[in-house]
């Protein structure tokens, strides 16, 4: 009898080709909860939470679920996949977040002011959230959700979608709670080699250095990556904020 070749991790494992022995999808032994991909997911953000987005692979996903790992392949088709199913995770969270915080109002700055501070507070509870946003989910149900909202507040609030699409170019991150570093004094390149030593930093970047030096941020629950704390959040926002509501009134006049 020829032996049934296992299935490859990259691809889902329909349930009509479960090799002989194997438990399909969704039977599961008495008393245990099945797998879904919403709870592979979940247990992903879970792993984030816990140890860094590292930390997420196929095998530790297996072990928090008390499952094989070959099982999961039934609901996430790849690390990618989870990658991904987790940006809409955060997303939908964030999404909730701001149907629950915000109150309609006449004015749309200060709407639109609550529902991104409601999107950052979803982000400090997952800090390395940020840096998946950055590189996925731009096709993501639920990011796109997000952001139409945002269009629909400043359309009804009076800007042109010629106006509305420059917000978002200004915004940038900040639209969705969170600030792009700069750069990292910490990490990246620099740190392994080629960047100049602490002692030289002055003389080489006396400007940088002085800032530096005397800028410090100290509030760890309310700081995503290193420089992006909730001041320097809000001072931004607000800043880009009271610019746009400058320009959408200059259009009426």
């Amino acid at each position: 009898m020829t032996a049934q070749a296992e299935p490859a991790p990259g691809s889902r494992i329909p349930p009509s080709r479960v090799p002989p022995g194997r438990v399909p999808p969704g039977s599961v032994p008495p008393g245990r909860v099945p797998l879904s991909r919403a709870r592979v997911l979940r247990a992903a953000v879970t792993v984030a939470d816990e140890d860094g987005l590292q930390a997420v692979t196929m095998r530790r996903l297996a072990d928090e679920l008390g499952a094989e790992a070959m099982s999961l392949y039934y609901h996430v088709a790849r690390k990618d996949d989870v990658l991904d199913g987790i940006v809409d995770v955060i997303a939908a969270e964030i999404n909730e977040a701001v149907e629950q915080a915000g109150v309609p109002a006449a004015d749309w700055k200060p709407v639109m002011r609550q529902r991104i501070l409601a999107a950052r507070r979803v982000l400090l509870r997952h800090p390395w959230a940020p840096g998946l946003f950055e590189t996925r989910g731009g096709a993501s149900p639920a990011v796109l959700r997000y952001y139409d909202n945002l269009v629909g507040l400043m359309r009804s609030g009076g800007f042109s979608n010629d106006l509305a699409h420059h917000a978002l170019h200004a915004l940038g991150s900040r639209a969705i709670g969170f600030s792009q570093e700069l750069f990292d004094p910490g990490g990246g390149a620099g740190s392994a080699g080629g960047g100049p030593p602490p002692e030289d930093l002055a003389a080489q970047f006396p400007h940088l250095a002085g800032l530096m030096a005397e800028i410090a941020h100290d509030d760890p629950d309310s700081t995503l990556g290193w420089c992006d704390d909730q001041a320097e959040f809000e001072f931004g926002l607000d800043l880009l904020l009271d610019g746009l509501d400058r320009l959408r009134r200059e259009h009426f006049e």
